[in-house]
């Protein structure tokens, strides 16, 4: 596999557009970030970090809906920067979102945080994700 975070964010999509409750995909630092990130932002209801009976690391995400519409809390999830074709932005070219109702997943020397932190933080990075 080439490209593991595009792997992870497919997982989700998919799983979004099946209504699944609970996706699972294998587990890296920079995966657990991305998770920690959607889960603080309200995208997704719980996640956890385990292994599996191989001893690879696995994470368990818990998919959030609407109790009433059971529309899903992510809209889209797209890959912005991949290993053909790397995306960086410095803080004065950060992207917003939907005009600040979406996020950017940025990774920067600081770690991994969303677009507005990293314009608190005064920092710039590559571009991981958009979420809506």
């Amino acid at each position: 596999m080439t490209d593991p975070i595009a792997d992870l964010l497919t997982r989700i999509r998919n799983a979004v557009k099946a209504n699944h409750k609970v996706v699972e995909a294998p587990g890296s630092k920079i995966k657990q970030e991305i998770v920690r990130i959607l889960h603080e932002q309200g995208y997704i209801l719980a996640y956890k970090f385990g292994t599996n009976e191989k001893g690879f690391s696995t994470i368990k995400i818990a998919l959030k809906y609407h109790p009433e519409t059971k529309t899903p809390a992510i809209k889209a999830l797209t890959r912005v920067s991949r290993p053909g074709l790397r995306r960086y932005a410095s803080v004065a070219e950060m992207p917003r979102v939907m005009n600040g109702l979406g996020i950017a997943i940025v990774s920067t020397s600081k770690g991994i945080m969303t677009d507005k932190q990293a314009r608190n933080e005064n920092v710039g990075g590559e571009v991981l994700c958009y979420v809506y």
